[in-house]
Order: C-alpha cells, then structure tokens, then sequence
C-alpha cells in the first residue's frame, strides 16, 4: 500500500551532473500487484456472501481465513520492505512524512465511509491503519542491526498469546490487539501481531538488499527482463493506494447489479444460523470447539421453539435470559465432552 518514494531505490551517478536518480524497483512493485489481485479476489468472495452467493461465514473460516491472513501479512512484509528502500541511504523526513500521510488519511477515508455503510463493524483499524502505525514503529528500526527487527518481530507475534488482558478490553486500545474479547470489524488488523511481517520485511531488506545490489541488480535491468505478465501487476503496485481504495466499492456495485437481476436463493436458515455462530465463534476464539457448540445451541433453541423467533429477530440475543442460559449450557456440555 506504500507509496512512489518507498519503492525506489538510490543511485549515486558519479557524472558531471551529479544528480542523484531513483527509480522504482520492478519486481516489488509486480509483488505488491499480485497482493493486489489476491485481495481483489478475497474481497469478491467476501461480496458474494453478502448477497447470499456463496454459504455464510465462508470469507471468515478455514483456507479462505487463511488466504485473508496471508494477504495481510504480505502487504505489512512488503511496507516493511519498502520502508527501508525509501529511506535509503538517509532517513528522508520530507518523503516519509507524504507517504505517512497519504496512507493515515486513506486509512481515515475506509473508516468515515464504513461508518456509515456498517457502523456495527465499522473498520477502525485495518490494514492500512496497521501500516501507518507500524511505518512509524519502523522509524525506530531503522538505524538497528536487521537482526534486532528480527527479534522484534518474534516478539510482537507472541505477545497476544501471553499478554492478553482486561485492561485492553476498552475501545481506545483496540488497535493494540491485546483485548480479551475480539472487537467486532469488517477488517481488524491490530498492530499486535502485525507489526510481525512488517519487521520481518523491515528485516529482510536491511539483510538483502545490499547484497542485490552489490551483485549488479539495477532497477534499469529487470525493467529491460521484465515480462508482459510483470508489467500489468508492476503497474497496479505502482499505484496500490488507489486500487486498494476503489477495487471494493467496484467489485460490490458490480455484485449488488448482478443481484437485481439474478438474486440469490433465500438460504437454510439453520444453516445460515450454524454457519455464523462457527463464524463469530471463531473470530472470539479459534482454538475453541465452534462446531460442536454452534450444533449444541441451534438443537436447544429449537427443542425450546425459540429458533424461529430468533430469525425473525424477535428475540434479543444481548438481553434474553433464555438465549445466555443455552449458551451456558451448550459451553458446559462441549467442554465435559457431551
């Protein structure tokens, strides 16, 4: 998601002129292009759930959880990345200070516009807010050993799962990621743990990039190798910010069109219920039993005939006596193994 200046590298031209010349780097911008298109096609599946194309809960669990994770992780590796390059042989306030807030005021924008959109799951902090916080963290790594961003980066993977309290619980720390309770958003990207991959790009350009440089590798030359298949990508990294901010709003418009035309089937509505209890389940714990308490609760609501009153939004699962003493009991039973 970064900008011009942090994917360009310098090159100390030793002529008459003596001006210094940056150029982009064609590969991390091809990169940064299928990044891209992975999350383009992430976010389309997340679009067809929402208009009842695919099964509910699908964007949120199993390989496609994963496949979000991965996305995340790879735009934070490759800002880390970019940082460094950005930043070379100097620290550039001026440049760091434009890109910082292009990226901080992009992330501002996906707030405001979700908060109307969905304000029960607004985005507060998602990926580019992480990495606005996590370039300002990078300032601190930036004259260190790679090895101590290494380190850091352990660190910050491993801090929620020993440092989780109360304390973070309230909204104002939310986006450090340590709250017990995972807040409802539509994209919460915490800077614990990602601030991880960003120090490990962060890392790895410090480590790598000289040496691929002292081998002769010049933006100029993989720009002469660079296939037809690299440049579109190159071209979409080159300008990451405004694909990020417009690929959405596109891909929804088009599936809401489609929508009026060719409307999905009304789903399940047991299923439909199963499918989002595994899915809020696992945003509040993935390591507990979904499966079995989402069965659990959807036989005693219907044992108990409040399952229909239930879908019909009658009953308010927040307030209800009823609703909290089946999830206590369906918890007790899972956990005894019942």
């Amino acid at each position: 998601m970064s900008e011009n200046t942090a994917t360009t590298i310098t090159e100390t031209q030793r002529s008459s002129s003596g001006v210094d010349k940056r150029r982009r780097i064609t590969l991390l911008d091809a990169l940064r292009g299928l990044a891209l298109v992975a999350m383009a096609i992430y976010h389309f599946v997340w679009d067809l759930e929402f208009f009842g194309y695919v099964a509910a809960g699908t964007a949120g669990t199993g390989g496609w959880r994963l496949f979000a994770r991965l996305i995340a992780s790879s735009f934070l590796f490759l800002a880390g990345y970019s940082l460094v390059l950005g930043q070379r042989p100097h620290f550039r306030p001026g440049a760091f200070a434009r890109r910082f807030v292009k990226i901080a005021g992009a992330a501002m924008l996906i707030s405001i516009a979700t908060w109307f959109a969905i304000p029960e799951s607004f985005i507060f902090f998602g990926i580019l807010h992480s990495i606005a916080a996590a370039s300002l963290v990078g300032l601190l790594f930036l004259p260190l050993p790679a090895t101590v961003a290494f380190l850091a980066a352990a660190a910050a993977f491993a801090a929620p799962l020993y440092l989780r309290s109360a304390i973070f619980d309230t909204p104002l720390l939310w986006w450090v990621g340590l709250s017990e309770t995972v807040p409802r958003s539509n994209d919460y990207v915490p800077l614990l743990p990602w601030l991880a991959p960003f120090l490990v790009g962060l890392g790895t350009a410090k480590l790598l990039h000289p040496l691929l440089m002292s081998r002769g590798v010049s933006a100029r030359s993989q720009e002469s190798r660079s296939s037809l298949w690299i440049k579109p990508l190159a071209f979409g990294g080159r300008h990451s910010l405004a694909v990020y901010l417009v690929h959405q709003p596109l891909l929804i418009g088009l599936v809401y069109l489609f929508a009026q035309i060719a409307p999905a089937a009304a789903p399940d509505s047991a299923q439909a219920y199963r499918a989002n209890c595994v899915a809020a389940c696992n945003r509040g714990d993935p390591a507990a039993p979904c499966e079995a308490f989402c069965g659990c609760t959807l036989d005693r609501l219907k044992e108990q005939s409040l399952f229909e009153d239930l879908n019909m939004g009658k009953i308010d699962v927040n307030t209800d006596e009823r609703i909290a003493r089946i999830a206590s009991q369906c918890t007790m039973d899972v956990q005894s193994g019942d």
